[in-house]
């Protein structure tokens, strides 16, 4: 969240004690002595709020807030008044102000006001932001791909980071696509416009750091494997995300960070200050039921780029896919796609004298059996996954003679 205070006050040694105060509360004054200095500031992507005294000479607190609510009727303008000006204040109020407070202020009532004022700068720029995709294309629909629970709850995690501005620390077992989310995340965010840059991480020197941190400024920089970074190089990102940097990083990484951190691969404070803001992606073993969705969106890339037409996938095709763990994930996924669009799977000669019911139960006993392997042979979490009442779930365990047993833990 934005901590931004644009403080204007005519009065140098107000001025100076507001802002120290804002600073003391971990806020970031930026201080003009009048409106003309703060002008330039006052705009419609402004993320934070405007705190200005009512009496100043020339333009003065009334004229500040309706140039601001011309730029964005929704920038939060707080004001600040004298004994005798509470009337005026109020009227302002009337005018469009958030609030206002009398000089001389309680630093905690201060505080809270601009505290109120930040929150809901902040869900107004997310709003807009949200809404921005649904009107340019939201990337998250259309590159992370499946209709499972566990895929819509990815989209809607890179959404609601995207929109934060934090530091991102994205991780998910091999193949699962991190550097693909880490980029979805950049396009969903304000700055979709600016450079994405991947870098990484075990060839980022100290000073290539500083090359890509310049080139992606105002944009995000994606380090591959975090843990991999030299450790001169980890202090050097870790200085530069506390002092402040115009880039946006977000880490990735497949490996046990919690591990790495105790081994001394990776710096604990850089691992807990990109750890604020998690995004997991969750493995094909966890969502099997993405399994052909993704494979048909592949297939139907694969042959457009080889100029050829999509094979037809069928239920056989698919319960083969089925029955298959796919530890390299989506990245396997995709191999397989390929090989089979050009005709170079290894599969099994079809059996012909399978009608559809029966090709179809076929991919029925794969789903069974994969839920309750993931579910290490606990029937009752195995029918939750697939949204199947449980005398529907035992019923279909005992069509197709599968015991729940045979998936527990020896």
């Amino acid at each position: 969240m934005s901590t931004r205070v644009l403080l204007v006050d005519d009065d140098a040694a107000v001025r100076d004690a507001l802002a120290q105060t804002l600073e003391l509360a971990d806020l970031e004054p930026v201080t003009a002595g009048s409106f003309v200095a703060a002008k330039d500031l006052i705009t419609a992507d402004f993320d934070g709020v405007i705190l200005s005294d009512l009496r100043m000479p020339g333009r003065d607190g009334f004229h500040l807030l309706s140039y601001a609510r011309a730029q964005d009727a929704d920038l939060p303008v707080i004001l600040l008044t004298g004994e005798g000006d509470i009337p005026t204040a109020m009227k302002a109020v009337g005018q469009g102000a958030f609030d206002f407070l009398e000089k001389p202020c309680a630093p905690a009532d201060l505080l809270a006001v601009l505290e109120r004022a930040l929150k809901t700068r902040r869900l107004v720029l997310d709003n807009r932001r949200l809404r921005a995709l649904i009107e340019t294309g939201d990337p998250a629909a259309r590159m992370l791909f499946g209709a499972s629970q566990l895929a819509e709850g990815l989209r809607a995690r890179v959404r609601r980071v995207a929109v934060t501005e934090t530091e991102v620390l994205v991780t998910g077992a091999p193949g699962t696509g991190i550097s693909k989310v880490a980029e979805v995340i950049h396009l969903c965010s304000a700055r979709s416009k600016a450079p994405f840059v991947k870098r990484a991480a075990a060839a980022s020197d100290v000073a290539e750091l500083s090359e890509a941190l310049e080139k992606a400024r105002s944009g995000s920089l994606f380090l591959d494997e975090i843990t991999q970074m030299p450790a001169q190089a980890q202090l050097s990102l870790l200085e530069a995300l506390e002092n402040g940097t115009e880039t946006r990083v977000i880490a990735g990484s497949n490996r046990d960070l919690a591990a790495s951190v105790e081994a001394g691969q990776l710096n604990s404070e850089l691992y807990y200050r990109l750890e604020v803001t998690p995004v997991r992606i969750p493995s094909l073993s966890e969502r099997p039921e993405d399994i052909p969705i993704l494979f048909r969106h592949y297939v139907a890339q694969a042959s457009e780029q080889a100029g050829l037409s999509a094979p037809e996938i069928t239920p056989q095709v698919v319960a083969g896919l089925m029955a298959r763990d796919w530890p390299g994930n989506a990245r396997a996924l995709m191999s397989e796609a390929m090989r089979f669009s050009l005709g170079l799977a290894e599969e099994a000669t079809p059996d012909t004298s399978l009608g559809l019911a029966e090709q179809m139960a076929q991919v029925e006993q794969s789903l069974l059996e994969q839920a309750l392997r993931r579910a290490e042979g606990r029937a009752v979490v195995a029918a939750e996954a697939l949204q199947l009442p449980r005398k529907t779930f035992y019923d279909k365990l005992t069509r197709y003679g599968i015991r729940a047993e045979d998936y527990r833990e020896k």
